[in-house]
């Protein structure tokens, strides 16, 4: 028995080996060590940021530290002015809505935005799935040219237009779209925010606006305390304004501060209210404009509000912290020229904008999408595209082949006499 007891153990240790030598051989790993994503990971995996997660300390900078000049420049004077406790509560107050503030932050950089999980294969095209010119370019470009661009489904008595990702192989959800800076299909996409590093969408929109809206609440509080700080000091010196503006000068700069923050953030706020109450995302008021045409997802206004409130928001549908057995097909990028880049000179600042996306820049400029073009005319009218490497191996290396082909045919007619 003892001898079968230590077998057992020994066979335990050994599985415990074994298990440590692939972790540290990097065969088995946890999703997060091997996303395709952009994202930023913490703590092991259990917080997501975006790749421009360092925004974080500057926001947090701009919230912070005109509340500590608050508390220290401004506050004494208000605690002398009014009853102790009530000038205590003002102070209180400001550092509270300061605390609550970042923790909404953290809450909507923090965690999946409702990220789609990407497919490790392209989908079996269905009976029926008739390629249109646009999936005929991509099949010249290195994809796969049965699969179409686009499928239609109904959406509340509505046909909604879903498009497939090439990047991550799958047919978008409705009001799903990919963020070129995280590099992910994010379900119900609102806006990639640089101020809080994260993209917004189905999971942390709530959070986001309530984050807006205490910002915009914080700062008014400031304005309005700041402003009885220096009716205080102008009843106490019987002084203009500007006398008090120069006797108290934290106090002026916190004014001009909090009122252009105030009109930023507070207008962010009206417009995402109305938003709610259309029950529209960013990118949808952006690209669709349903001004003009029904819009779909519009249920009205109270239970508009009733979705983004008082729903229970989803489980990710990513597990993070799984174990994966790291697999060439599973984890390696399919090689696939998928990302042909156009540059657009928007503002300075060159944006690189995928194949899979230039029909969308194609409608927000109003330019004709419903009638198949020759496959040609795309670069024969605009000579003013940079080519990209790959654009370039594949054209040379599908003239070399038309080449083979064409002196193959006049070998053979040489040989077959005239």
């Amino acid at each position: 028995m003892q001898e079968k007891r230590k077998a057992a153990s020994g066979t335990s240790e050994l599985s415990e080996s074994n298990r440590r030598i692939i972790d540290s051989s990097g065969q088995a790993k946890r999703v997060y060590q091997v996303w395709k994503g952009s994202n930023r990971f913490f703590l092991g995996g259990r917080l997501i940021f975006g790749p421009d997660a360092r925004s974080l300390a500057f926001t947090v900078s701009l919230i912070v530290i005109p509340v500590i000049l608050f508390a220290v420049f401004v506050s004494p004077r208000l605690v002398n002015e009014f009853q102790y406790y009530l000038g205590n509560a003002i102070v209180a107050i400001a550092v509270i809505l300061t605390v609550y503030d970042i923790c909404l932050l953290f809450l909507t950089s923090g965690r999946d935005p409702g990220i789609i999980p990407r497919s490790t294969h392209p989908p079996e095209p269905e009976c029926g799935d008739v390629p249109t010119s646009g999936a005929n370019w991509a099949g010249n470009q290195g994809t796969i040219s049965s699969i179409p661009p686009t499928k239609e489904i109904l959406v509340n008595g509505v046909i909604v237009k879903v498009k497939y990702c090439h990047t991550c192989m799958l047919y978008r959800p409705p009001r799903c779209s990919h963020c070129s800076i995280c590099d992910n299909c994010v379900d119900r996409f609102d806006h990639h925010c640089p101020w809080v590093g994260q993209c917004i969408g189905k999971r942390n929109y709530r959070f986001f606006f309530m984050f807006v809206s205490c910002t915009t609440l914080l700062c008014l509080y400031i304005f309005a305390f700041c402003w009885v700080n220096i009716k205080t000091i102008m009843d106490e010196y019987d002084c203009s304004p500007w006398m008090a503006f120069m006797e108290s000068p934290v106090s002026a700069i916190l004014i001009l501060y909090t009122f252009i923050v105030a009109w930023f953030v507070g207008g962010l706020t009206v417009f995402h209210l109305y938003l709610i109450f259309s029950n529209q995302t960013t990118y949808e008021n952006f690209r669709y404009r349903y001004e003009g045409k029904l819009n779909p997802y519009n249920r009205g206004c109270t239970r508009n509000v009733m979705e983004i409130f008082f729903t229970r928001i989803p489980k990710s549908k990513n597990n993070f912290r799984a174990r994966v057995t790291e697999d060439s097909s599973t984890f390696n990028p399919p090689v696939s020229v998928t990302k042909t880049s156009f540059d657009i000179e928007t503002g300075g600042k060159r944006q690189a904008v995928s194949a899979e996306e230039f029909e969308d820049i194609q409608n927000q400029f109003g330019l004709e999408r419903c009638r198949p073009q020759p496959e040609h005319s795309l670069w024969g009218e605009k000579e003013n595209w940079e080519f990209t490497p790959d654009i370039l191996a594949l054209a040379a290396e599908y003239e070399m082949e038309l080449g083979f082909k064409d002196r193959d045919k006049t070998h053979g007619s040489h040989l077959n006499g005239p």
